[in-house]
């Protein structure tokens, strides 16, 4: 979804740095292959990302780190058991992991909780120092909990620590995930922007820790200062002129005001309620919703706090995808929102956005089925919408004989439509493969064909 990561790539070099910065003696990388990473940012899938940015940072690892990689989903569609420790923690692996990570699908569910706790136990975490780093863009799906199991490693081993990167998530998403992390004493990050990524990286861990210097001697007393604020600018980012404030998240920028503007450097940044104390000058502050921003210049004092409102001239809208009406949110359907200047897409059946105020058009499909709205939205607008896609669930089985044995392996369905062209032929809707396969499909008469190793059953000729 655009704004809710812009670079994997600088969450995998901040978990490079993270744990390499500072000399774990072993460590396992865990990378989230769930079909969410299909998502795109700018055109691209994260996944590519990924791959890319992983040949990257481990270029600069240091020979002698002993470096693992695990992945979870990348194997079976709906398996909860899907974790695989690919490459086991050695030095010198950088080639093999980057190849590990080249050849991976991704289709799979989020186990997060039961790939940490295998890869804790891959590093002997009750007998020697241990660190994980997770990567995930998705929450826990196969009933774990992240939180307890973080209280469970501490607690049991020697020096264990979890550091996890939420990639895409929102603040609200973060928070369930983030205490595996503090509950080991680890970092959660949450990576919503590339940006605020690379800040996080200089401020958390650039540079490992340096050696005790010896005691300087002391210092002079300071000169009197003249009296300054803590804080002299709070900005605070509004849908419309006396609206509300946006319920996800803002990010906001200060870029001096000078010939470069908003396309030089800034020298400050953060999240939401955010307070900045920067040199008295003049300054063009950014603030970013979702696909919404605005900017306004201002000029500051090192002796006042000027509190600043930006008019995003946005709208806010939640989209929650049901199959029928009444029916609870579908996490298997894809929401698509076109607003003016951009897209954004979601694969998790419900999404909050915010979308500059215009004609904005929602698509939400599941399955064979597709249902879509043109919305005009007005300044400081909120929309709280179900979209009703119109699918019933179909499930399919083959036996060997009628009464008989379940085919298990080598089974594919394809779907058509009941009704046959003038040729005889019929329209495929869909297909799957493997046992219990299940389709949503609309209202409508269909057929069924299925191949089972080398015998078929199909209606489409």
């Amino acid at each position: 979804m655009v704004g809710l990561s812009r670079s994997i790539a600088a969450a995998i070099l901040l978990l490079s740095m993270t744990t390499f910065g500072f000399a774990a003696n072993k460590v396992i990388i865990i990378l989230d292959a769930s079909g969410s990473m299909w998502a795109q940012i700018d055109g691209k899938p994260k996944l590519e990302i990924a791959r890319e940015s992983l040949r990257t940072v481990l270029q600069s690892v240091p020979a002698d780190d002993e470096i693992g990689f695990m992945a979870y989903g990348h194997r079976e569609k709906g398996s909860c058991d899907d974790i695989q420790l690919i490459v086991p923690p050695q030095a010198g692996s950088a080639s093999a992991i980057t190849d590990a990570a080249d050849s991976l699908k991704f289709l799979g569910k989020t186990p997060l909780t039961a790939a940490v706790k295998q890869a804790a136990e891959a590093l002997k975490y009750t007998e020697d120092k241990a660190t994980v780093v997770l990567i995930t863009d998705g929450l826990e799906t196969c009933g774990g909990d992240p939180c307890a199991l973080g209280k469970e490693l501490k607690a049991s081993g020697v020096d264990f620590t979890a550091d996890v990167v939420g990639f895409g998530l929102t603040a609200d998403e973060g928070k369930q995930i983030a205490c595996l992390a503090e509950n080991t004493g680890g970092k959660y990050i949450q990576a919503s922007d590339e940006k605020a990524l690379q800040e996080a990286l200089v401020e958390t861990v650039a540079a490992p820790a340096p050696a005790p210097a010896p005691e300087p001697a002391p210092a002079p007393a300071p000169a009197p200062k003249a009296a300054e604020v803590d804080y002299n600018l709070i900005p605070q980012a509004f849908l419309k002129e006396g609206g509300e404030v946006p319920k996800i998240d803002v990010y906001y920028e200060v870029f001096p005001d000078d010939a470069k503007g908003v396309g030089g450097d800034h020298v400050n940044d953060g999240y939401n309620a955010v307070k900045f104390h920067v040199p008295a000058g003049n300054y063009i502050v950014v603030a970013s919703s979702g696909a919404a921003k605005a900017e306004q210049k201002v000029s500051l004092t090192a002796d006042k706090a000027t509190e600043l409102a930006l008019n995003l001239n946005a709208a806010e809208i939640s989209i929650h995808a049901r199959p029928a009406p009444g029916a609870d949110v579908d996490r298997n359907a894809q929401i698509s929102i076109a607003y003016p200047g951009g897209t954004s897409d979601s694969n998790y059946g419900e999404v909050k956005f915010v979308v500059p105020a215009g004609e904005t058009k929602v698509t939400v499909k599941l399955g064979a089925g597709e249902a879509s709205e043109t919305l005009q939205l007005a300044p400081g607008q909120v929309v709280d919408k179900d979209m009703i896609v119109g699918v019933g669930k179909a499930k399919a089985n083959a036996f060997y004989t009628q009464g008989g044995e379940k085919a298990e392996t080598d089974v594919g369905w394809k779907v058509y439509k009941a009704a046959k062209k003038l040729d005889g032929s019929r329209d495929q809707v869909t297909y799957a493969y493997g046992p219990d396969s299940q389709f949503d499909l609309p209202p409508g008469d269909y057929v069924m064909g299925v191949d089972v190793q080398a015998v078929t059953n199909s209606p489409s000729a």
